[in-house]
């Protein structure tokens, strides 16, 4: 693995989340090293702060809640709770429009006032999560509503890599 991570700001940190947006890469770095990088999906509008735009927020936020422990691989999320079903392709043919959040799910709040915190630009109002998503949405390109969709078996790792608190940077 890369060994020379950048993210401006979060070198003091021993454990944080770096997602490139142009890359569509999600890195977990560990005392500066580089120890898992999984591919991701963010918006397909692009970067972007703004309620209402179903972009990716960029800056540094934090993990707020970590929600879908001790649940199955696949299970579906509606409003952060469980449904009680499982993805299928079934499932999927059954409810075409609906934007599968499945498996776990990594609840971000800004730390920028102004800029994702606070206001109009809030990314925990906005509902901004890393989430495991069907694998085949998630292609490495951009074709999420904002959030930062995952492969499920590669979001259960992550999640119980992480803890609530961890600093979560966001780049273009």
């Amino acid at each position: 693995m890369d060994s020379s991570p950048v993210a401006e700001g979060f070198m003091d940190t021993d454990c944080y989340l770096l997602v490139r947006i142009q890359e569509q890469r999600l890195d977990l770095i560990d005392n500066g090293q580089i120890t898992q990088s999984y591919r991701v999906s963010t918006a397909k509008n692009g970067p972007g702060q703004n309620f209402g735009s179903e972009c990716t927020p960029t800056g540094r936020h934090r993990i707020r809640a970590k929600i879908g422990a001790e649940r199955p691989l696949g299970s579906v999320f509606v409003g952060r709770r469980p449904t009680g079903e499982i993805f299928s392709n079934e499932l999927a043919v059954r409810y075409p429009g609906r934007d599968w959040i499945l498996s776990r799910i990594l609840w971000l709040s800004g730390l920028e006032p102004g800029w994702n915190r606070f206001g109009t630009v809030d990314t925990l109002r906005r509902f901004i999560y890393i989430h495991g998503s069907p694998d085949n949405y998630v292609t490495g390109e951009p074709e999420s509503h904002g959030c930062i969709r995952m492969k499920n078996a590669a979001v259960m790792d992550l999640f119980d890599r992480v803890a609530v608190d961890t600093l979560v940077k966001i780049q273009i």
